[in-house]
This record gives structure tokens, sequence and C-alpha cells, in this order.
């Protein structure tokens, strides 16, 4: 397989398509919330006792 070829594999994968559940707004609202469970679990293991 060439790069060529694969890259033309690929080159629909990246831009994502219609599917309805890759969403870029849950996407990102989903990592955001996840992110921000991290931070607070971080800071409660952080403290100084």
């Amino acid at each position: 397989m060439s790069l060529h070829s694969t890259a033309a594999q690929l080159a629909p994968l990246a831009e994502g398509g219609n599917h309805p559940s890759l969403s870029p707004f849950m996407t990102g609202g989903g990592a955001l919330v996840v992110l921000l469970l991290l931070l607070w679990v971080v800071t409660r293991f952080n403290r100084d006792r």
C-alpha cells in the first residue's frame, strides 16, 4: 500500500462525515465535563492536611 492510497482512504474519515453521534458540540461538551471532573478530583487529593 502506497502513501497516496493510504491518504486517499483516510481522507473521508478526517472530514467527519454526517454521523449524528459525532456532533462537535457533544464531543467538546463531553470533553469539558470530563476535564472539569478530573480537575475536581485532583484538587480534592491535593489538599494540604
